[in-house]
């Protein structure tokens, strides 16, 4: 795989270098100093993947993973050692294009970061290859027991925090409404995912903890790199198969539990993202009975899963941002005042 580097700290840059060059597998192509010369080296020789620093001269990691995604676009990594301290801009990195945010903290030597940098750079490298091979969830008991009235369910990729809260922003659901996020995130960043967007919505945010029920009245997140499934009597729990699936965790697989085992109303949407994780869930759902809909092109920040869904025709709907918001009004409802 061909890897660009940007980053200002000679001493943090180099140190990338060492870690990629460590495998045969990976070759640094390039090593910018600045936002703007990483943007220029990437229309210039464009890599399968950059691992792309926030604070830099000229462009931010910010700016110029919004100026890659526009010009030449490629897998984006940002590579933090403090995320609590960067929590916004790696949300907004990740609303800009990138793909993943990693917490791994090279400089302070910490036990493992370098097999855990090359671990994600290699999870990478399978899904920029993937061709939509199916997920195979594992199976899940029935439906739950009744209490939840309409399970809401969201997959999103790359840009998806971003998506999710525009979506959600400034909407309490009717009640009885439960809903359940999926969103291709480094478990180490999770609870900073969840924080974040509790921070932009009236509703609480939380992960979910294996065994937690499905519960009404908030946002549950997936917190770990293994497949969120649903179970007996409205349970979530986390499995790791399939083992070899790119996506962790798997928007497929979860669909997939909800279109097989969740008898009662139900809404899937999958938003912006690479590579083809959810198309065949939203399909699923939509076979069962299940209201589907799939963000457009234009409000995409990569519109790779949303196409996948409207190639197969699982998506009922496509629509933009703004108006996937409005469906979901409409339909499920909204908490009246007072209540």
């Amino acid at each position: 795989m061909k890897i660009g580097i940007a980053n200002d700290v000679a001493m943090a840059a180099e140190a990338l270098r060492r870690v990629v060059a460590s495998t045969s597998e990976h070759q640094v192509v390039w090593i910018a100093r600045t936002g703007l010369e990483a943007v220029r080296m990437c229309v210039d020789n464009r890599p399968d993947l950059i691992l792309m620093d926030l604070n830099m001269p000229e462009l931010d990691g910010v700016e110029a993973t919004r100026q890659i995604m526009e010009k030449a676009p490629c897998a984006i990594l940002v590579v933090t050692g403090q995320p609590q301290d960067n929590v916004s801009q790696v949300f907004r990195a990740l609303g800009a294009g990138a793909l993943d945010v990693t917490a791994t903290p090279l400089l302070a030597r910490a036990s493992g970061g370098d097999s855990a940098l090359l671990h994600k750079i290699k999870t990478i490298g399978k899904l920029i290859r993937v061709s939509g091979a199916d997920a195979h969830p594992p199976h899940a008991p029935e439906r739950g027991d009744g209490k939840i009235k309409h399970l809401l369910a969201i997959g999103s990729s790359t840009g998806g925090p971003i998506a999710v809260a525009k979506v959600l922003a400034g909407w309490n659901p009717a009640p009885g409404t439960a809903i359940v996020v999926v969103q291709h995130i480094d478990e180490n960043f999770a609870a900073h995912f969840s924080k974040w967007l509790g921070e932009q919505l009236v509703m609480p945010v939380r992960v979910v903890d294996d065994g937690d029920p499905l519960e009404a009245g908030c946002v549950q997140i997936a917190r770990t790199n293994d497949h969120l499934v649903l179970s007996a009597r409205q349970r979530l729990h986390y499995d790791q198969a399939p083992r070899d699936y790119a996506y962790r965790p798997s928007v497929d697989v979860f669909f997939h539990c909800v279109a097989r085992h969740w008898d009662g109303d139900a809404t899937g949407v999958l938003l912006t993202g690479m590579g083809r994780d959810g198309a065949n869930g939203l399909l699923a759902m939509r076979q069962a009975g299940k209201a589907t809909i799939a963000q457009d092109q234009a409000s995409s920040a990569v519109y790779g899963m949303p196409r996948a869904a409207a190639e197969i025709d699982a998506a009922q709907q496509i629509l933009s941002l703004e108006n996937i918001g409005r469906a979901l009004r409409s339909r499920i409802g909204t908490k009246p005042a007072g209540n």
